[in-house]
């Protein structure tokens, strides 16, 4: 009975160590994977998601490598995207600044993103569009001369632009003055984040006298004024 009770109270410490091993063993195969991938492109991936130039020092850090191994990554990075030992030169370059390293366009493209740029950023509408854009939303449906009545401006080529732009479009034309009727498109909706017009806020507030300029007609959506 001794001798049982002995074996089975070292049998412990054996499954134990068992178990240590195993996650040493487990550890080390992690580790081998991490670094089976080549320092250079772990480099390259986290600076293509960098907001902010990293130092040697922080990649390092990032990559589990020396500084020196890091330094003679970069430098290998800089010579494939300059298109150095025949590799094509890319439209970006690694570049050194303030003390880190980061992605930039190169500069004999900067006139290429720039047109890239200012062709899918959105213009921003004129002061006068905006209002006539206001007045569309909680008057409608109306025409080019009721807007100008409120506005007390000629409107023609705000409407126009506003057409353009997809954010109001022709409702009906008035069988008897023949003139256009205007709406607000779903695209506006869309713009301001609202299923319908009658989620549009309260302009009396917003009003000296709570009328001036939007008198209550039967065009505008109920409670909006």
């Amino acid at each position: 009975m001794t001798d049982d009770v002995h074996d089975t109270s070292s049998a412990e410490p054996g499954g134990a160590d068992e178990m240590a091993d195993a996650r040493a063993i487990e550890q080390e195969i992690h580790a081998r994977t991490a670094h089976a991938v080549p320092i250079d492109r772990q480099l390259e991936a986290i600076l293509m998601i960098a907001d902010e130039p990293q130092s040697l020092v922080s990649l390092g850090a990032a990559v589990g490598a020396p500084v020196p191994a890091v330094r003679q990554a970069i430098e290998r990075l800089v010579a494939d995207f300059d298109g150095v030992d025949g590799t094509v030169r890319r439209g970006f370059e690694l570049r050194e600044v303030g003390g880190g390293w980061r992605f930039y366009v190169r500069q004999d493209l900067d006139d290429v993103v720039e047109q890239f740029v200012e062709a899918e950023r959105p213009s921003r509408l004129s002061q006068a569009a905006l209002e006539t854009l206001a007045v569309v939303a909680y008057k409608q449906p109306i025409t080019r001369s009721q807007i100008a009545s409120i506005r007390a401006v000629n409107v023609d080529g705000v409407v126009r632009t506003l057409v353009a732009r997809g954010l109001i479009e022709e409702s009906f034309t008035d069988a008897e003055t023949g003139a256009i009727n205007y709406v607000t498109s779903d695209l506006l909706l869309q713009q301001l984040g609202i299923n319908s017009l009658d989620e549009l806020p309260l302009i009396s507030p917003l009003l000296d006298d709570g009328a001036d300029g939007f008198e209550q007609n039967e065009g505008i959506p109920d409670g909006r004024v």
